[in-house]
């Protein structure tokens, strides 16, 4: 099947390997190169739909609100604990991510934001699966906190409010290994809070 718009694919083949969690697919194609030939190529994707996440911040303290919890897929490739800092995410759903990242705020930060602001997206590992997250930051205060947060259903979400400082050294000792997270301390670093 040729891509109308992409004359250097055409789809021969796709197969469901899993759907159990989210989507597993193969997919065969033949792949035009940069010197004019063609190649039969075949691919997994993992789909498991687009998410959000958000970086809340509050210029005047210098302060982040992050979270932390266990994840499996850390624990089974090195990380002893399994326990991740991250910035707050979620899937979109059939959401609009402002929607989205607004709904995942509240539930495991128990803060209600108000004008998220998109800063960009990324596919954050394009080599495997098919998710464009989408990126926003948010300016927050204590009186905005209305729940304790903690997720929803069997997520067991410990809410972290740290000093910017304090973030941005957790990336260099290693404590925070998650890239949308540091992704967006760095862009903090370059576009909120500036250096001192």
């Amino acid at each position: 099947m040729s891509d109308p718009q992409n004359q250097h694919i055409e789809v021969l083949k796709t197969e469901v390997l899993s759907d159990s969690w989210y989507v597993l697919r193969k997919v065969t194609f033949r792949l035009r190169k940069r010197d004019g030939s063609w190649e039969v190529q075949s691919r997994e994707a993992y789909d498991r739909g687009n998410g959000a996440t958000i970086l809340l911040f509050d210029r005047e303290r210098r302060t982040v609100v992050l979270t932390r919890q266990f994840r499996l897929p850390t624990y089974v490739n090195g990380n002893a604990s399994g326990m991740l800092i991250e910035a707050c995410a979620g899937l979109l759903d059939a959401d609009a991510p402002e929607t989205c990242i607004a709904r995942e705020a509240f539930e495991e930060t128990g803060y209600e934001i108000r004008n998220p602001r998109k800063v960009m997206q990324a596919y954050m590992s394009p080599g495997s699966v098919t998710e464009i997250l989408h990126f926003f930051v948010a300016e927050y205060s204590r009186a905005q906190r209305v729940s304790e947060g903690g997720g929803v259903e069997e997520e067991d979400i410990e809410v972290m409010e740290l000093s910017f400082d304090e973030a941005l050294g957790h990336i260099a000792s290693g404590e925070i290994r998650d890239g949308k997270t540091i992704m967006l301390l760095q862009y903090a670093a370059l576009h909120l809070f500036g250096t001192q």
